[in-house]
């Protein structure tokens, strides 16, 4: 029976004691904060990151992953045992990362099957976990992926933002269709769709997450959900309040996690995230 390993990278959030119990291996993506590199690894400590952007005095760079960090990582994997790795990687309208993850097994000489989730946060996390329970149980390959195909393909991810400044200097706004980048006050909910962020409501005050979320509730009454994750930067306090909006429709506890350095540079301080996995 082959060994399969699970590689994520750092966009994902998630619980640090699953990454322990499914064996998965995370590489860190780098942020650069007034001309200092930091490892994503080194930033997760709460309000750690955000303390450090708000008191910038330029917005953060974030960078993928090196080719040779990851050449390094499935060699090591290689050695320990390892017969085939799976790699699942945040969508590559948002960063590089999937295709240095190739580079880096073709250097390695490695059997890496790299796979882009076209999520990331925790929408890419669903992936990664069921992914890594296959595996786990002594799985194939193919059952492997096709566990994959199906998570993503039952995942819905829609990011909520206070304002549109940091996309707007992370040069993230010509990615977003259908906004006008000197509208940087405006709140917009946007869902993660196909690589492609696409806003589905925006307006001035905070009804305009309130109306959102009155209007998804409306549509989970009529779905089977599997999970519901939430991820914040900033405060708890919204995505707390979210959780209990959304608890009853979900047997599972709705993880409310900070969300990690990269989705905190493009997002700023403020911005929600809601994934959901539907039966």
């Amino acid at each position: 029976m082959s060994k399969i390993k699970i590689v994520t990278d750092s966009s994902v959030t998630i619980e640090p004691e699953l990454v322990e119990s499914l064996g998965i291996t995370v590489v860190p993506l780098t942020v650069m904060v007034d001309g200092v590199v930091y490892s994503d690894n080194d930033l997760k400590e709460k309000g750690k990151f955000l303390s450090l952007m708000t008191s910038s005095k330029a917005l953060p760079k974030t960078s993928q992953p090196p080719v040779g960090l990851f050449a390094e990582t499935y060699e090591t994997l290689t050695k320990e045992g390892a017969d085939q790795i799976v790699a699942i990687h945040i969508t590559h309208s948002l960063s590089g990362t999937a295709e240095a993850s190739r580079q880096g097994a073709n250097i390695a000489g490695a059997d890496v099957t790299v796979i882009d989730s076209t999520f990331t946060d925790q929408a890419m996390k669903f992936q990664v976990v069921e992914a890594a329970k296959v595996a786990q149980a002594g799985g194939s390959l193919e059952a492997v992926l096709a566990k994959i195909e199906e998570v993503k393909d039952k995942t819905e991810l829609f990011i909520g933002v206070s304002t549109l400044e940091n996309l707007v200097k992370g040069g993230r706004i010509g990615r977003v269709t259908g906004l006008l980048s000197s509208l940087l006050n405006i709140k917009v909910v946007m869902e993660l769709k196909d690589h492609v962020l696409n806003p589905i409501a925006k307006g001035r005050g905070t009804k305009t997450f309130s109306k959102w979320l009155d209007g998804f509730t409306d549509r989970l009454k009529n779905r089977q959900v599997a999970e519901i994750g939430i991820s914040y930067a900033g405060q708890s306090q919204l995505a707390d309040s979210i959780k209990e909006r959304l608890q009853p429709y979900v047997n599972q506890d709705i993880a409310v996690l900070e969300t990690g350095s990269i989705i905190q540079t493009h997002t700023g301080e403020g911005a929600f995230a809601v994934m959901v996995r539907y039966e």
